[in-house]
């Protein structure tokens, strides 16, 4: 039996039978029982977990895991940062839950957030705490923009990811999840991103953000495109459960060229990127670009207490008393873990650890980029993502994807799927990452697909 201490100290995996064991297999066949059709992970990640320290997770039956899941981006220092779980047990004798009322511990989060903007950012923000989700702070941005401008519409793009909720599912690119839950929020127009390896216009991917953004400006400005003077743009900078997509600078810029000169709101959707995991604070720096909402949440309290926020420029808050509420938008134990990971990050120069290990992880899988199933290697920070298809037909290898992620888990890395057809193994490791577990993880994967491909038709080299 591994304890926590010892957990915290490990340095690799350890898996020492079948998966899943005996204990995780009857969690999981009463979880079938009990719980609803809806869950996802369990599915392909067939564990039970018992702890987890860091970088790694140990479930029921002993075995040790990697885990570049991480709670989905949401623990940028990995499990159980000891510093947090203090500052959070001090912070519950004090308050836990506190609406929206001004508590000391608020006012230091909301001026550690501000601090944590572009300098020329921070006096013209304003806050807004949402419900405990991303999805809940995309609804309040939506909301506030239609408030703001008088207008209806909404742009999106394709592949994009902001929710499941029902505005933020309708902005989302993903088809299968709306079409069993019809009449959703109407006025929503897609768009193509700029994925230029597989350019959505066929174009040659030379020329594929151009054309992106061209498609965009001249539908905006064209009186018959069928499309109204919009309330809003949405976008993620880099699209994450798209495929670990990063938009190209020229796209974003345009993008938000055109909508500053007609007036249009432009949010910038940094729910997984936000925090650090691009290398930034948030990936919009990396783009010379300033939004007028960002939508943050994730990583916002260091380990995974929920909150979600809106940060908008102060001449859109128009909105009146109670326009988006929330019982739980005072957590007052992400707050107090919220200004001391801000701390953590500076102290310990975690977002240079994450440009460090990001070169490092892109370093370890470049071997990947000539393989004949892998079609892309593409990302930013430790956002990654390995994209297969089939060399016979150049389609998503989804199937592949699978087996690689079952494989990995099997010889005790955790990784979670994205992208068209789930044909791009994703990688979302702690921030804090060691440069000796980040090396064996991508020796992990690459051996994973390196072993597997090599099994079908079309051999690797």
């Amino acid at each position: 039996m591994t304890n926590k201490t010892e957990l915290a100290d490990w340095t690799g995996p350890l898996v020492s039978g079948p998966i899943p064991g005996p204990q995780s297999a009857a969690f999981l066949a009463r979880q079938e029982a009990r719980e609803s059709n809806a869950r996802t992970y369990p599915r392909h990640l067939p564990i039970a977990i018992a702890e987890a320290a860091g970088s790694f997770v140990r479930d029921v039956d002993g075995n040790v895991f990697i885990d570049f899941l991480n709670g989905a981006g949401v623990l940028p220092f990995g499990h159980n940062h000891p510093e947090l779980v203090r500052v959070a047990a001090d912070q519950m004798l004090v308050e836990t839950h506190g609406l929206d009322f001004p508590t000391p511990v608020k006012d230091a989060f909301i001026d550690t957030q501000l601090s944590m903007l572009p300098v020329d950012m921070q006096d013209r923000m304003k806050i807004h705490f949402c419900g405990p989700t991303g999805a809940n702070a995309v609804e309040a941005a939506i909301k506030l923009c239609k408030t703001a401008t008088r207008r209806g519409e909404i742009i999106s793009f394709q592949g994009g990811f902001h929710g499941s909720t029902a505005a933020a599912m309708a902005l989302t690119g993903l088809v299968a999840p709306k079409s069993h839950v019809q009449n959703g929020m109407p006025g929503v127009h897609f768009f193509p991103y700029s994925y230029c390896s597989q350019c959505p216009l066929g174009m040659s991917p030379a020329t594929c953000s151009t054309n992106c953004a061209t498609f965009l400006e001249h539908s905006l400005k064209d009186d018959l495109s069928g499309i109204p003077l919009p309330a809003a743009v949405i976008l993620e900078l880099v699209q994450g459960e798209g495929g670990s997509i990063p938009a190209t600078i020229e796209f974003a810029q345009r993008v938000r060229a055109v909508t500053r000169e007609l007036g249009i709101p432009l949010i910038v959707d940094e729910v997984q990127t936000g925090c650090g995991r691009t290398g930034t604070w948030f990936s919009f720096e990396q783009y010379g670009i300033e939004p007028d909402v960002i939508v943050a949440s994730k990583a916002l309290s260091g380990m995974g207490l929920p909150i979600a926020l809106i940060m908008y420029d102060k001449a859109m808050d128009v909105w009146e008393p109670g326009a988006h509420i929330g019982t739980f938008r005072g957590n007052q134990l992400a707050f107090a873990t919220g200004v001391e990971a801000v701390k953590i990050f500076q102290r310990d120069d975690i977002l240079g650890n994450v440009r460090r290990r990001s070169e490092q992880c892109f370093g370890l899988l470049a071997p990947l980029q000539q393989h004949p199933w892998v079609r892309e290697i593409r990302g930013k920070g430790l956002l990654v993502g390995v994209e297969l298809m089939d060399p016979r037909t150049e389609m998503p290898a989804g199937d592949l994807a699978a087996e690689v992620q079952s494989e990995a888990l099997n010889r005790g890395l955790i990784l979670e799927l994205g992208g068209r057809d789930s044909s791009v193994v994703r990688l979302l490791p702690p921030l804090n990452i060691t440069a000796e577990v980040m090396e064996t993880a991508c020796h992990i994967l690459v051996d994973c697909i390196d072993r597997l491909a090599s099994m079908l038709d079309v051999p690797a080299p």
